[in-house]
């Protein structure tokens, strides 16, 4: 048995404020939220996110458990990656949003590919990759 039919369905990241992560990632990274179930009797709240339909893009699933607000981030997870077209104007518009960048846009090291880091409200790192 291969591996023909298989495709990464989401990430899922576990947030502290589902509506402060929701305007960061649809309003600042262009994100359209899919859909949202929320489950009172288990606590917690699921929103999806992304670019395109579930059936052929892969999203970012965002979780939030009543009552909590922070997460530790561990040392394990790195970061999230998204293309843009143009890094520099996208972190003018992300800091103009609020948005930490800590990464500030420029060349990679020892490679000719532009790059940033920003930082969604729970402080997940997302990479910024330019792309023509």
């Amino acid at each position: 048995m291969g591996t023909e039919g298989y495709r990464l369905l989401h990430t899922m990241l576990r947030v502290g404020d589902v509506d402060a992560s929701v305007r960061f990632y649809t309003e600042l990274l262009g994100m359209r939220e899919l859909r949202r179930r929320d489950v009172p009797d288990g606590k917690y709240t699921l929103v999806f996110l992304g670019y395109g339909d579930e059936e052929t893009h892969t999203v970012l699933e965002l979780t939030y458990n009543y009552g909590t607000t922070q997460y530790e981030k561990g040392t394990g997870f790195g970061h999230l990656a998204v293309a843009v077209p143009d890094v520099y104007a996208a972190c003018d518009r992300l800091r103009a949003g609020g948005a930490t960048i800590s990464r500030e846009p420029g060349p990679l090291k020892f490679g000719t590919v532009h790059i940033a880091f920003v930082e969604d409200p729970d402080g997940y790192k997302i990479e910024l990759v330019q792309r023509a």
